[in-house]
């Protein structure tokens, strides 16, 4: 046997060793990359576990918010949360607060306690909490209660119409306010805030015409003053909050022809703005006397 061939294969090959060579080949060892090991079957029931326990922690971990008084077929109302109805109507219900019914295709948010938002539909609202505790957010104005039943709307443009029924509602947005009694109702805009309040049976020409003033239309002043009744004095006065000047003269020389004006007012005086004034005006009206309503008003502010 040729001993160099064994070592570095040098020199002329050993027949026999070639035949063995040749026999083992297929048993020679053949170098191959690692692969990527796969998890065994326990360790992959650790990580689901591990992960499990991770989102119980993650959901324990978060507060749950908090309930109000309001419910819906005998369940609590969390604050903030939505309440969207489809073709059927909801009714929600709290014992010191009132009950509330809301209508098909509305969204509803209990904001809070004694507070809620009307994003879009109708809601009927009978209530028997203290005046200016209950409030309703629209996406145009807050529909603030003075103890009363009334029905608002909300379009999907976010514009509002409000209906009293019993008692007063207050419209407020950034000031500007409106008053609306018994009988009585007011739009409101998303960019305009409240509008001016009319009685249900007012005349056409003057709901036509508060609804171009609205709008901000120009010349809808004279037409509001020549179709106003003795009734009507509600939106004269109103009208009076939202004119300046010459034309401010214009409505409380109308407003005076309808109801005579108590001692201690002056047309110069209301057209320069007093604002006392301007609330005995509203005194000579026969409604709520402004003492009542100016009360809940800083308290509102």
């Amino acid at each position: 046997m040729n001993e160099d061939w064994l070592w570095d294969r040098s020199g002329p090959p050993d027949p026999e060793v070639e035949r063995l060579e040749k026999t083992l080949a297929p048993l020679r060892y053949r170098y191959r990359s690692p692969r990527p090991r796969r998890p065994r079957a326990w360790a992959v029931g650790a990580a689901a576990a591990v992960a499990a326990a991770a989102a119980m922690l993650i959901v324990w971990s978060t507060p749950r918010a908090a309930d109000t008084q309001w419910q819906v077929a005998g369940a609590r109302v969390r604050q903030g949360q939505v309440l969207r109805t489809g073709d059927e109507s909801l009714t929600l219900s709290a014992e010191e607060v009132g009950r509330v019914d809301l209508g098909p295709d509305s969204e509803l948010r209990a904001a809070s306690e004694k507070r809620l938002a009307l994003d879009r539909g109708e809601l009927h609202a009978f209530i028997w909490a203290r005046p200016r505790e209950f409030v309703v957010d629209t996406p145009s104005a807050r529909a603030i209660d003075l103890g009363c039943e009334y029905t608002l709307h909300v379009d999907p443009s976010g514009d509002g119409l409000l209906k009293v029924a019993l008692g007063w509602v207050a419209f407020s947005d950034h000031g500007r306010e409106s008053f609306i009694p018994a009988g009585a109702e007011c739009r409101t805009r998303k960019h305009g805030g409240p509008g001016i309040p009319y009685y249900e049976d007012a005349p056409d020409a003057l709901r036509v015409a508060v609804e171009a003033f609205d709008r901000g239309q120009r010349g809808a002043v004279d037409p509001i003053l020549s179709a106003a009744r003795e009734r009507d004095g509600l939106t004269v006065w109103h009208l009076l909050t939202r004119v300046d000047g010459p034309e401010r003269g214009l409505v409380f020389d109308r407003l005076a022809e309808l109801t005579p004006m108590l001692p201690g007012v002056s047309r110069e005086g209301v057209v320069r703005g007093d604002a006392a004034m301007i609330d005995r005006c509203w005194d000579a009206l026969g409604l709520e006397n402004t003492g009542w309503w100016r009360g809940w008003e800083r308290s509102w502010r």
